[in-house]
């Protein structure tokens, strides 16, 4: 009989944590598709939008993990249907790798996603890594180590407007908290 509850107390905690899981991946994918700007400064294009916002806010809420399949799964779902096709398998492990970041460094050692000066280390550490990373796709997919530095104020415009993200997080916990 323990053994049963137990099983089904499970069951539904992995149904919750997918589901979840889910919205959250969702919610990158609106933030992002819907909420974007193109910007004229980059030769090859570049975007800035509200995705980071809502990556940096479920990575400091949720942790680790789901910020990764948050930022992975939603903003490479959205290169996939926004025509940045090319862009989709960099951007998965380029903005999974971001949201494991962010949820590392602003849980870690129990902070819980609750100190603004670790969450913004969060968001340097994890913003070196995003620039870093777009440059070399860049570099990949047009062949030329000059061009893509272009891209590189349009990042930094990124990762400043996700420092909204600061301001979310605590409503966000506390009705995180309420389910």
């Amino acid at each position: 009989m323990e053994n049963q509850i137990l099983k089904e107390n499970t069951v539904r905690t992995s149904a919750k944590d997918l589901v979840v899981t889910g919205l959250l991946i969702a919610m990158v994918f609106i933030g992002t598709m819907f909420i974007n700007i193109r910007l004229p400064i980059s030769i090859n294009g570049g975007l800035v939008h509200l995705g980071n916002v809502i990556l940096f806010t479920v990575s400091f809420t949720f942790g680790k993990k789901k910020g990764a399949m948050a930022g992975a799964f939603g903003m490479g779902l959205f290169d996939i249907l926004s025509g940045w096709t090319a862009w989709a398998p960099f951007t998965f492990i380029i903005r999974g790798i971001m949201g494991y970041l962010l949820g590392s460094i602003s849980n870690y050692r129990g902070k819980n996603g609750e100190s603004i000066l670790i969450n913004i280390l969060a968001i340097i550490i994890s913003g070196i890594w995003m620039i870093g990373g777009y440059y070399l796709t860049e570099v990949i997919l047009y062949g030329n180590w000059i061009t893509p530095v272009t891209s590189v104020p349009g990042n930094i415009t990124q990762l400043v407007i996700g420092l909204f993200a600061l301001l979310l997080t605590p409503a966000i916990k506390k009705i995180k908290n309420i389910l």
